[in-house]
């Protein structure tokens, strides 16, 4: 995973490190909040109505049973394992993190209150996540937490996963991302999906991505497909990700489609990043369209 600052240099975008590597999410919250950013709520549905498809999936092939399991690249703070595990919206989570009643609270008194809270709101059959990003501080808080079964902070543009990281993603049913395409790349998934597959009874993992719209998701497909994994782009549909900070992003993101060719008419040109997504599965699985697969919730 590239460093932030980097990637920010490259693409335009405003420079939110500070809140993405702190003992607890608070900040995160309340700065991200103020943007309106909201694609976890299009995850939550959109991941959750994946996971009941491949629930099908074994039931047709008569897998046995087992708790779905569940990668979460750029997992911070256990956001999408958040709304995805538990009987809470993301409205939910803004309203705790920015509420008096946890704001005097230590960062030791917050993560036992989250546990605690976490614990009571958890979902029957919840499937089992882990939780990759290179930021120690925020996967440390989602272990602890209770958000995810498993976190690890590791760099796996520059680096390999370590054996822990590998048994840990061995066998995985699905892999999510919500923003953090353009921060990772192919060799990302590259190394997860060689250990997702290592040893595993169903083959390559489904990847399930939201991806800016301009920022190619080409590179990522093609490697996916080197995993037998067939792309689909949902079309017809972008979802939104947050409200720009200021002009100097939209300008730069305007620029960047038209240099695309990509039309922003009542998407970014109205001041938000929108997001396409993809979902990648292994071509004996990739006969319904995406679009009907995600039909109920979208």
């Amino acid at each position: 995973m590239q460093d932030r600052d980097t990637v920010h240099q490259k693409s335009g975008k405003a420079n939110f490190d500070q809140i993405y590597d702190l003992e607890d999410p608070r900040e995160y919250y309340n700065t991200l909040g103020e943007f309106d950013y909201c694609v976890p709520r299009h995850g939550q549905r959109v991941f959750r109505q994946l996971a009941r498809a491949l629930q099908e999936e074994r039931a047709g092939t008569g897998s046995r049973a087992k708790k779905l399991a569940v990668v979460d690249v750029c997992c911070s703070y256990g956001i999408n394992a958040a709304l995805l595990k538990h009987d809470l919206t993301l409205d939910d989570l803004y309203a705790r993190y920015g509420s008096a009643e946890v704001a005097g609270l230590s960062c030791e008194e917050l993560i036992e209150a989250d546990a605690a809270f976490y614990r009571e709101r958890r979902m029957e059959g919840a499937p089992e996540t882990v939780g990759v990003d290179i930021a120690p501080n925020a996967v440390s808080y989602g272990v602890r937490s209770g958000l995810l079964d498993a976190g690890f902070a590791e760099n796996l543009e520059e680096g390999e996963p370590t054996e822990d990281l590998g048994r840990a993603v061995a066998g995985t049913d699905l892999l999510t991302v919500t923003g953090g395409i353009g921060y990772v790349s192919q060799r990302t998934f590259d190394k997860l999906l060689d250990r997702a597959t290592d040893g595993a009874e169903g083959g390559a993992p489904w990847v399930a991505a939201f991806a800016l719209r301009w920022v190619s998701y080409g590179e990522i497909s093609d490697v996916l497909a080197e995993h037998g994994l067939v792309t689909q782009k949902l079309p017809g549909h972008t979802f939104t990700q947050r409200r720009f900070t200021g002009d100097e992003e939209r300008d730069y993101v305007l620029g960047e489609l038209a240099g695309m060719g990509v039309d922003p008419a009542g998407k970014e040109d109205e001041g938000w990043y929108h997001a396409d997504f993809y979902l990648s599965r292994p071509a004996e699985q990739a006969g319904k369209p995406v679009e009907e697969l995600l039909a109920p919730v979208l």
